[in-house]
């Protein structure tokens, strides 16, 4: 099978990247072709020019329709599967796919196609707004972005795409990371029948790895507030007597960082060895979002690595962690909640070494690349049979 991937990288590395990057490599060991249609949002950063120009491609973007038009020719692909079109590629591109009768598979990482930032999470809150009354008005009215130039772009886009079908009525198969997401979407309009479930794919870890106990308790991922990562750092101020570390890339909050308390180590961005080092270091791997998340592919990676963890209960989580299992649920928000089942785990070796090990065991059978490739190519499948009843 020849694959098209279709992805607008964003300006910095993200999940997003690895996750598109992930697949394709997951295929072509698999024996099939991938080719790759992408623009970087890398192209506008720092240019007023490029910002303006973004305002307008994210809504349609006639130049990525010329340009798709011209790929298509010249890879002659099976199926496409689009990650993301914002802002340079746009939605313009799906009638273009849909008019040769290709198969289009669209992975949703975030609940975009509902909520123009991607989060359903706004001033400090979960929040669903765009989804009934005024829909993208409320993104507007809330500055969701910061920025009422941005917050305005992306609430337009939005509302082109919902009210012209283009992304809903050209997707053959939609891609969703946990049974709580796919609830999601079926509540606000998708039938079931285009949408199936493919968690995150988990880079393969050594087995063979000797366990360590490790020294602190950890944050990894993207420092940002609907990370829950005020929460992190309020519960690091009230256990003083125990050692935390942050890995991410924390650009735009250095106040928040420079005001932290002295027993939190923030590493920064980390990626290959050091990233491993990271997870293999921590005793224990708090997840405290405050929105519903798609699925983070760190919970997986810490679930191989055996460290038991905490996370929010909230979303997604309730999906795959079962308290006192394979892991701890907090209230969201709620720092004494987390304050005491930090303190649970750092104390009770026996209870926390369970969860990691029972953790681990689960992990190695439900996202093992094997099993994903499966469910992956049961969604193409499907994709290209509702393909067919389109013609």
């Amino acid at each position: 099978m020849h694959v098209l991937m279709v992805h607008n990288s964003y300006a910095k590395p993200s999940g997003e990247e690895h996750a598109s990057q992930g697949i394709a490599d997951l295929l072509e060991a698999n024996g099939h072709r991938v080719s790759w249609y992408r623009r970087s949002s890398a192209e506008i950063v720092g240019s007023k020019t490029g910002m303006i120009k973004s305002f307008f491609t994210g809504i349609y973007n006639p130049f990525s329709v010329k340009e798709i038009a011209k790929v298509l020719d010249e890879t002659q692909p099976d199926l496409v599967q689009v990650q993301n079109l914002y802002p340079l590629i746009s939605p313009s591109i799906m009638k273009e796919l849909k008019k040769r009768k290709i198969p289009v598979v669209m992975r949703t990482p975030n609940y975009r196609l509902f909520c123009p930032n991607g989060l359903f999470y706004t001033q400090g809150k979960v929040c669903e707004s765009c989804t009934t009354g005024a829909r993208e008005l409320s993104c507007i009215t809330k500055n969701c972005e910061g920025s009422l130039l941005k917050s305005t772009g992306y609430a337009l886009r939005n509302a082109f795409a919902r009210m012209s079908g283009i992304i809903t009525e050209n997707v053959d198969m939609f891609i969703t990371q946990s049974q709580f997401q796919k609830d999601q979407f079926i509540r606000f309009g998708l039938s079931s029948k285009n949408i199936g479930i493919l968690p995150a794919l988990p880079p393969k870890i050594n087995q063979n790895i000797e366990a360590k106990d490790g020294e602190y308790i950890a944050f990894i991922g993207r420092v940002s507030l609907e990370k829950g990562i005020e929460n992190f750092i309020e519960a690091a101020r009230k256990l003083p007597q125990l050692k935390f570390a942050v890995a991410g890339n924390y650009d735009g909050l250095e106040k928040l960082v420079e005001k932290s308390p002295k027993n939190i180590h923030w590493d920064g961005f980390l990626s290959g060895k050091e990233l491993e080092n990271f997870y293999l270091n921590s005793k224990i791997i708090v997840i405290p979002s405050e929105w519903y998340e798609g699925f983070p592919n760190i919970a997986v990676q810490a679930m191989l690595y055996g460290k038991a963890l905490i996370c929010s209960n909230i979303g997604v989580f309730t999906n795959f962690i079962e308290d006192r299992q394979n892991g701890l649920l907090f209230e969201p928000g709620n720092t004494e909640d987390l304050v005491s089942k930090i303190l649970l785990l750092s104390e009770d070796n026996s209870l926390r070494h369970t969860l990691g090990q029972y953790a681990q065991e689960e992990a190695r059978q439900i996202y093992s690349h094997e099993s994903i490739y499966k469910e992956l190519m049961q969604i193409y499948e499907q994709a290209k049979i509702n393909n067919e009843m389109r013609s």
